[in-house]
């Protein structure tokens, strides 16, 4: 089929439409920056082709090299077969406007954090410029810890985690950003490498699938760094620590922002007292909340 492909698929409309069609046919999931098949072919197509995300209608009926036509195919073929997320094709995910390096080695970035970061968490934080530490707990490829740096231009800003391959990727993605003299790594389980550390900020988009959940996964998820994903039966294992720790961690005046997924209704009931802020997100109210250091337990 792949041979007789190379010839009667001529033009990128072509092999959108061809792409599409193994896509459904092929009943994968998206859940990795796009959410269907057509979005997915588009983005692999002019990401093959080297041409600009953003602007497939001049280059639709433009006609394919044999070279570029093998490119296509083989890049489909993985998709389907091998079942890897897009990001892990390309070697790239984007966060609003900003795009990082991922591999197998991290989880894809996708975090209802990040728009609230382009927002400088407004109106939660009055003064972005007097935000002067900040932490990115569970930071995996780095993105959020450089979304802190980029928004918060005063903030020095810690990026943790347990995984020394994610630490790897974070580091060549700060290296791209030219932010090592303001972002750096730190290899920690949790809060134990940050004694006598205190931030004006922490944020952290910890693990959090549940166990009924994970057993669930599609096979793209299962790709992902397994450590990433799941905490416990509940999901809540990683954010009751962070829950236990992060006040010694915070400034007086200090906040704490943490995705959990849709954990919402468990984390209340698990925590009655405490006076959880959910903040608005493109998606809802249920999946991000807020703390301040004084609300935490000591």
């Amino acid at each position: 089929m792949t041979a007789h492909a190379q010839h009667e698929l001529i033009t990128v409309r072509d092999f959108i439409r061809h792409a599409v069609s193994r896509f459904n046919a092929a009943q994968l999931f998206f859940g990795h920056g796009s959410d269907n098949a057509w979005d997915e072919a588009v983005y692999l197509t002019l990401h093959a082709l080297h041409l600009p995300l953003d602007r497939l209608e001049p280059f639709l009926d433009a006609r394919l090299l044999p070279d570029e036509r093998v490119r296509l195919l083989d890049l489909y073929s993985r998709r389907c077969q091998d079942r890897l997320p897009a990001a892990y094709l390309t070697h790239e995910a984007w966060l609003g406007e900003d795009r990082f390096y991922v591999d197998e080695r991290v989880i894809v970035p996708r975090s209802f954090i990040a728009e609230l970061l382009d927002e400088q968490l407004t109106p939660w934080v009055a003064d972005p410029w007097a935000v002067e530490n900040a932490l990115d707990l569970c930071t995996g490829s780095g993105c959020l810890a450089i979304k802190l740096a980029l928004n918060f231009p005063n903030a020095r800003v810690d990026a943790v985690d347990l995984s020394k391959d994610a630490l790897a990727v974070a580091e060549r993605n700060i290296a791209d950003y030219h932010l090592g003299e303001r972002v750096h790594p730190v290899h920690s389980d949790a809060f134990a490498a940050l004694a006598g550390r205190r931030y004006d900020l922490i944020i952290s988009n910890p693990p959090y699938v549940d166990a009924q959940a994970v057993a669930a996964l599609p096979p793209e998820y299962l790709h992902e760094p397994e450590m990433a994903l799941g905490s416990g039966d509940d999901g809540l294992d990683f954010t009751r620590i962070i829950l236990a720790e992060a006040k010694k961690h915070l400034s007086e005046d200090g906040i704490l922002v943490v995705e959990i997924g849709h954990n919402r209704d468990a984390l209340e009931a698990a925590y009655p007292d405490l006076p959880f802020t959910w903040l608005d997100t493109a998606a809802g109210d249920e999946y991000v909340f807020m703390l301040n250091a004084a609300d935490l337990p000591d």
